[in-house]
């Protein structure tokens, strides 16, 4: 229901946001599925090989009582909160530097504005599509 929800406010937002969710799903399946899976859910081919667990990213919703942590995506993403996996040391490269999608921010906590670059926060818009998604 939430995901149905989240679509319909995404379609609502206009081509912009839905250009946004379409485009995050080719980043991801581009750039993150070999190690979180298809279906984000931390089996992707790649982890069984790795030393680290690796997140099941479609439950990011439910360990945060219910709220998608949009911000914390978008900085670990970009490599501002690191974790062993996304460079703070562990195999995983930082995305951020890599991709591209021009710069683009993003409202964070205490009303601060978050820059980050367009396809970081496209990935972020894309994960929130999925949260709850079983296999």
């Amino acid at each position: 229901m939430r995901r149905i929800l989240l679509l319909a406010s995404l379609a609502m937002a206009g081509p912009v946001a839905a250009d946004g969710v379409e485009n995050g799903h080719e980043l991801y399946m581009s750039r993150c599925a070999a190690c979180h899976g298809e279906k984000a859910h931390g089996d992707g081919p790649m982890a069984a090989l790795l030393t680290i667990p690796v997140a099941d990213l479609a439950t990011l919703s439910a360990r945060n009582g219910g709220v998608f942590p949009r911000v914390d995506v978008v900085l670990t993403i970009d490599g501002r909160m690191t974790l062993r996996g996304h460079g703070g040391e562990g195999p995983m490269p930082v995305f951020g530097p890599i991709l591209g999608g021009g710069s683009a921010v993003l409202d964070g906590p205490d009303d601060t504005i978050v820059e980050t670059r367009g396809d970081v926060i496209d990935i972020a818009l894309y994960l929130e599509t999925i949260q709850g998604e079983g296999n």
